[in-house]
C-alpha cells in the first residue's frame, strides 16, 4: 500500500515536472521531424490539448506520452533522425517507441502510430496524416479526423477526450452525420449523454 508521504513544495514540484518532462518530449520530438522534413502528425492526447486549447485553456487536461503518426515509407527517416537525436528504438509488442534513456518505462516514450496499420481486430485502419493543422512549431492532425480515430479506439479516455470536445462545442448534434457506423452510434451515444 502506498502512503501519503510526499508533501509541500516537493510534491508541486514532483507534480509540475511529470507535466513538464511530457511537454518537452513533445516538444523535442517534433523539432527533431520538422528539421529532418519527416512528415508527422501529433495526435493523441497532445492533440486532443491543442483542439481544446483553442476553446478553454481551463479545459485542458495532461497526457503521459506523445503519439505520433507517420506513413510506413517514413519510418526509416524518422527512426534515423530519432536516434541521431539520441533517443532509443523499442518495439514492444508491435509498438516503436522511442525512449530517452535505455531503460525508461513506455510511459515515458514517443509512440509511433503508423497509417494504414489496424491497432486491433475489428478496428478501422489509422488514416493518414493528411490533413493536418500547422499548430506554430508543429503539425496537429485535423479534428475530424482526430474524433474519428477517437471513436475507433472508443477507450475510457477516448470517450473522456470525446466528452471534453462535446463540452466546449468542438464536436455537436452535426457531427454523427459525418462518420460511418458504429461510429455514428458511440458518437451519438456521447452526445446524449455527455456526462457519461
Amino acid at each position: 500500500m502506498v502512503e501519503f508521504t510526499i508533501v509541500g513544495d516537493e510534491l508541486w514540484a514532483r507534480m509540475e515536472r511529470a507535466v513538464e518532462k511530457v511537454n518537452e518530449r513533445l516538444r523535442k520530438t517534433v523539432r527533431i521531424l520538422e528539421d529532418a522534413n519527416v512528415p508527422y502528425a501529433v495526435i493523441g492526447g497532445h492533440a486532443v490539448r491543442a483542439w481544446v486549447a483553442q476553446v478553454d485553456e481551463a479545459a485542458l487536461r495532461t497526457t503521459r506520452d506523445v503519439d505520433i503518426l507517420v506513413r510506413p515509407s517514413d519510418f526509416p527517416a524518422l527512426m534515423d533522425a530519432m536516434v541521431a537525436a539520441g533517443f532509443h528504438h523499442r518495439n514492444t509488442s508491435g509498438l516503436d517507441m522511442f525512449l530517452e534513456q535505455p531503460d525508461a518505462s513506455a510511459r515515458d516514450a514517443v509512440h509511433v502510430v503508423l497509417v494504414g496499420k489496424v491497432e486491433r481486430i475489428g478496428d478501422e485502419p489509422n488514416p493518414d496524416i493528411e490533413p493536418w493543422v500547422r499548430a506554430n512549431d508543429f503539425r496537429a492532425i485535423a479534428l475530424e479526423t482526430l474524433v474519428r480515430m477517437k471513436l475507433n479506439a472508443f477507450r475510457d479516455k477516448d470517450r473522456v477526450h470525446l466528452r471534453d470536445m462535446i463540452s466546449l462545442g468542438l464536436i455537436d448534434s452535426s457531427w454523427p452525420a459525418r462518420y460511418p457506423e458504429p461510429f455514428q452510434k458511440r458518437l451519438q451515444d456521447l452526445l446524449n449523454d455527455p456526462d457519461g
